[in-house]
C-alpha cells in the first residue's frame, strides 16, 4: 500500500515555529510531486503548498514568506517549516502525494493528517 506517515504538529505559540514531516516509500517519492493541504474547522480544505519531483513549488498567497516546503531525497520525506505562525493557522494539516497528466491528476494519495493548533 501506498503509506505517508506524517509527524510535526502540536501547539506553539502566535509568532513560533514548527516543522511538518512526512514520510513515503521511495518510488512514490521519486515520481510524485507532494503537497501539503490543511482544513479548519468549518472550512473547506485549503493546498498551502506544492513541490514538484523537481523541485519546483508553490504556495498559497496567505503563507507566502511564512512556509517553506522542501524535499529530503535521502530520506524519501517532504518537510513544511512553518514561521510566524497566526492563529489563522490553526488546522489539520494533510500530506499528499499525487501525479497529474496535464490538468487531470492519475493518482492521489493522503496522509491521516497532523493538528496544528497556534494558541493567541
Amino acid at each position: 500500500q501506498v503509506q505517508l506517515v506524517e509527524s510535526g504538529g502540536g501547539l506553539v505559540q502566535v509568532g513560533g515555529s514548527l516543522r511538518l514531516s512526512c514520510a513515503t516509500s521511495r518510488f512514490i517519492f521519486t515520481i510524485s510531486a507532494m503537497a501539503w493541504y490543511r482544513q479548519a474547522p468549518g472550512k473547506q480544505r485549503e493546498l498551502v503548498a506544492t513541490v514538484t519531483s523537481g523541485g519546483s513549488t508553490n504556495y498559497a498567497d496567505s503563507v507566502k514568506g511564512r512556509f517553506t516546503i522542501s524535499r529530503d531525497n535521502a530520506k524519501n520525506s517532504v518537510y513544511l517549516q512553518m514561521n510566524s505562525l497566526k492563529p489563522e493557522d490553526t488546522a489539520v494539516y494533510s500530506c499528499n502525494a499525487y501525479r497529474e497528466n496535464g490538468s487531470q491528476r492519475v493518482y492521489d494519495y493522503w496522509g491521516q493528517g497532523t493538528q496544528v493548533t497556534v494558541s493567541s
